[in-house]
């Protein structure tokens, strides 16, 4: 029986398919729309693609041993939809297919149980000239897309995360796009968009329970959780409301306009207010989809807003926390408190983290090693704090830190580095870093 069943802390580390699989158009992969905007010059730092990326379609199984040395009891990865189904839809690639049949079994020979991410950001070419998410079908292609990973991986995946972070996915609509596809939409259609993801997000849940026995299914928003600095109970209420408050005009930055309709079972009554003259239809039919019971709240968590008291009856955003040295997040351990113990409070599911990590200027020191102390004090206060979350009675049954190693970070290329084990993007060569090892001996304290 799978780990996460029997309640077994799981930890482990994260990947996505098009930021280390490379392969990009090898045994009958379609193009994504990840893939035609790294192609596209200005798009991407340097003009990095995800053509070879870290290769991990061809050294998985180096990667999985490395993974087994760690000492992980669980790996979140995510399969390409265009390597299961070239077009989006219809024909399936067998050879695909074959791809993840070995690199789960991999897994499981080492004991490392397999959590499965649907869609992580690389959505079909061709099914993105028909609209994408626009298009009415786009739920029902995701559906047809999910029944296939659950018919064909679901005797050996219980394990399945829909949608990772719905934020980023319409950002790459909004203005200033930095994600995929990269272009600005109205308004009105990022708000179908919404919506059609989330369909899209009932329909899998739908095809997973139908072909997968014992699965245990959630999605994986991205949020910065408002910390109180202090035990002020009016600070912590403050606190709790700005986490999932809505903000007008703000689709990327709030939780509840994604969280809320999938756990409670319709959008916050601020979204009904804000965008009547532009909402897409929405039925009661189609929230009952949407909020097709799952069993986890996954959150992908690594910065926060920290909360102080400015006078008797105002707050505001304190200032000056350390950053992250390369993407100039806040460093802000308490996220990982805070964040599980109001989403647990609010939609009453067992929390696991998803993604949760440090970017460093990693170098390979003249010893041939990577020095990165700042990274394994990251991950030690961060866990700290989700552990001490669950100590008060927070259901967290994981942590999965991103990334397992260095990758191709979206459209900054290969510069920013997350991961536990250095790559060398020239030789392909992996170094475990000195943060690998902090994590292993963290692993075995607490196992």
């Amino acid at each position: 029986m799978s780990n996460i069943l029997n309640n077994k802390f799981m930890w482990g580390v994260a990947t996505a398919a098009f930021q280390v699989e490379g392969a990009a158009g090898e045994d009958g992969k379609g193009p994504s729309i990840w893939d035609e905007m790294t192609h596209t010059p200005g798009k991407t730092r340097r003009g990095d693609t995800g053509d070879i990326a870290c290769d991990h379609y061809h050294r998985y199984r180096e990667d999985i041993k490395l993974m087994a040395e760690l000492g992980v009891n669980a790996y979140r990865f995510s399969v390409s939809w265009t390597r299961i189904m070239p077009d989006g839809k219809g024909n399936v690639n067998e050879k695909g297919i074959a791809f993840y049949n070995d690199l789960i079994d991999e897994m499981l020979s080492y004991g490392i149980e397999p959590f499965l991410t649907l869609y992580h950001w690389d959505y079909p070419k061709k099914l993105f000239d028909l609209g994408g998410w626009l298009n009415p079908e786009s739920p029902e292609w995701f559906y047809e897309y999910a029944r296939v990973i659950g018919e064909r991986f679901g005797d050996r995946v219980k394990n399945f995360i829909t949608i990772n972070e719905p934020t980023n996915v319409i950002e790459g609509m909004s203005p200033g796009a930095t994600n995929a596809p990269g272009m600005e939409y109205s308004l009105k259609n990022r708000l179908l968009a919404v919506h059609n993801l989330l369909k899209a997000h009932g329909m899998a849940v739908k095809a997973l329970r139908e072909t997968v026995k014992d699965s245990k299914i959630g999605f994986a928003p991205c949020s910065g959780p408002f910390c109180p600095e202090g035990k002020d109970p009016e600070l912590i209420e403050e606190a709790r409301r700005g986490y999932f408050d809505m903000r007008e005009g703000d689709l990327t930055g709030n939780l509840a306009l994604y969280a809320d309709p999938v756990f409670l079972g319709d959008y916050p009554r601020k979204y009904y207010d804000y965008y009547k003259n532009v909402l897409p239809e929405i039925t009661k039919e189609d929230l009952k989809l949407i909020s097709s019971p799952i069993d986890y709240c996954f959150q992908n968590i690594y910065s926060a807003n920290v909360l102080i008291k400015d006078g008797a009856d105002s707050f505001r955003i304190k200032g000056g926390n350390p950053v992250c040295n390369m993407l100039e997040w806040g460093i802000v351990p308490e996220a990982l408190y805070w964040g599980p113990k109001f989403l647990y409070e609010r939609y009453g599911k067992p929390v696991i983290i998803t993604e949760n990590g440090l970017t460093h200027p990693d170098v390979v020191c003249l010893d041939g090693k990577i020095h990165d102390a700042e990274r394994a004090d990251f991950i030690e206060r961060y866990t700290r704090e989700l552990l001490r979350a669950k100590d008060d009675g927070v259901d967290v049954r994981g942590y999965f830190y991103w990334s397992f190693m260095d990758n191709l970070e979206w459209e900054l290329g290969f510069g920013p580095r997350f991961g536990l084990v250095y790559v060398n993007f020239d030789t392909l060569k992996r170094i475990p870093k000195d943060s690998f090892y902090y994590y292993k001996e963290l692993i075995s304290r607490y196992s």
